[in-house]
């Protein structure tokens, strides 16, 4: 059985995603939980939603002062948030952020396809990935809760140049 993606949710680099519609799951998961969707946690939604790559904590620290500073540790507080309100990955290979425009099902396995070229990353899910990463946990006893699967290569673009 190949182990293939079934979908393929979003490509990072290109055109910037309609944001409003990121900004509006953010909206409904603070009413949900009674939580603030503070200008800081909109600004640092915006701009990682807006940008045609992954960035750090640190690029967001910088791109989303206006008038103060704002440290990389507000910025790291805000993605944290981000992340738990299902809209921001963190991508551990490149320490980086992307937004997410889609709602992950419960257990669903993630699979994130980084260009160390030009920095795209395609979002997917396997369900087959998803079979053998639990089989291989099983045999441990492991139980896995946000199974991600990084793998970097080269787009299509970047080999035909």
């Amino acid at each position: 059985m190949p182990l293939m993606a079934e979908h393929t949710h979003a490509r990072v680099s290109g055109a910037p995603h309609d944001v409003t519609a990121i900004v509006a799951r953010v909206e409904r998961y603070c009413a949900e939980h009674g939580v603030a969707f503070t200008p800081m946690r909109r600004r640092v939604l915006e701009v990682l939603a807006a940008s045609v790559t992954p960035l750090s904590a640190y690029d967001l620290a910088e791109r989303v002062r206006q008038e103060k500073r704002v440290s990389p540790v507000q910025v790291y507080r805000v993605l944290e948030f981000l992340q738990g309100a299902g809209v921001v990955h963190r991508l551990a290979t490149k320490s980086a952020y992307i937004a997410c425009y889609h709602e992950h099902g419960p257990g669903e396995t993630t699979v994130f396809l980084v260009c160390s070229g030009c920095g795209a990353v395609e979002e997917a899910t396997s369900r087959a990935i998803q079979r053998v990463l639990k089989g291989a946990a099983a045999v441990s006893g492991f139980k896995p809760l946000h199974p991600v699967v990084e793998v970097e290569g080269e787009c299509a673009a970047c080999q035909r140049h």
